[in-house]
């Protein structure tokens, strides 16, 4: 027997579709098994596939690249939170998520959406052999976070020519490669982000990677309040705001299809 849910693709971080970062949406009524959601992620084939269920006032979250459930992702809470507030047209002022992250809030403004991330916890480490090997260019330093490393270059024009060896980056572990250079162009900070471990080569458009890049870029510009800009194919641009052990990050989204899918 087979039962229908409804299924939504967004284009987080952008205004415009084609642009930013593509996520998948299923709102549920109650939990599927976890092999269910993974193949529903598999099947739609987007770097991450978002599911959420009502509790009370707020809802639960959850995240699936096409091989993995993570901890935290931006862009799909981001496309989570405009299902809700503009397809569903949810009258409210703040949105709650309970996620493997801890709770996670997102208000509605005028012109975009805000959402509040715990700020990660980063630390200067001596450059692995094996990074300079995968990304074949002068790395000026590199940190470590919760999950990702961060490698810094001198320029946007190197980070641009970047073409790493995914699988030399899959070897080092953790979720993923941050790789950050000063801003140009009006961003204060660019930047590139590599997942291969979890099933994601190069991720258009990452929010929660700017937990980690936004303290680092906030000590060494001396400012609060950054513009980012992600340098993918697609591209996009991400306002970050460093505040107490919170991180808001600001983006638009905007609905790239609505239908359904069958699940068995």
């Amino acid at each position: 027997m087979m039962t229908s849910r409804p299924v939504f693709q967004v284009d987080a971080f952008s205004d415009e579709l084609f642009k930013g970062n593509p996520a998948a949406v299923v709102p549920l009524d109650h939990w599927l098994p976890d092999h269910v959601l993974q193949s529903i992620a598999a099947e739609n084939n987007l770097s991450e596939t978002a599911f959420y269920v009502p509790t009370g006032l707020d809802f639960e979250l959850r995240w699936f690249t096409p091989t993995t459930e993570v901890d935290l992702c931006g862009h799909a809470t981001l496309a989570t939170a405009h299902v809700l507030f503009h397809e569903y047209r949810l009258q409210r002022d703040v949105l709650r998520f309970h996620t493997r992250s801890g709770v996670l809030s997102v208000r509605k403004n005028q012109d975009c959406y805000q959402m509040s991330f715990p700020v990660d916890t980063i630390r200067k480490i001596s450059t692995p052999p094996l990074l300079s090997k995968a990304l074949q260019v002068d790395i000026a330093e590199t940190w470590q976070g919760r999950s990702d490393m961060m490698a810094i270059l001198s320029s946007a024009s190197a980070l641009r020519r970047l073409t790493p060896n995914m699988d030399l980056l899959t070897e080092l572990g953790g979720r993923g490669i941050l790789v950050t250079a000063p801003g140009t162009e009006g961003a204060d900070f660019v930047s590139r982000c590599f997942f291969p471990a979890v099933g994601v080569p190069e991720d258009p458009v990452t929010g929660s990677a700017h937990t980690t890049l936004t303290p680092y870029w906030a000590e060494q510009l001396g400012k609060k309040h950054l513009v980012a800009r992600q340098l993918s194919a697609r591209g996009g641009e991400i306002r970050c705001q460093l505040e107490d052990h919170q991180v808001i990050l600001a983006g638009e989204a905007v609905t790239f299809l609505n239908g359904t899918i069958r699940i068995p």
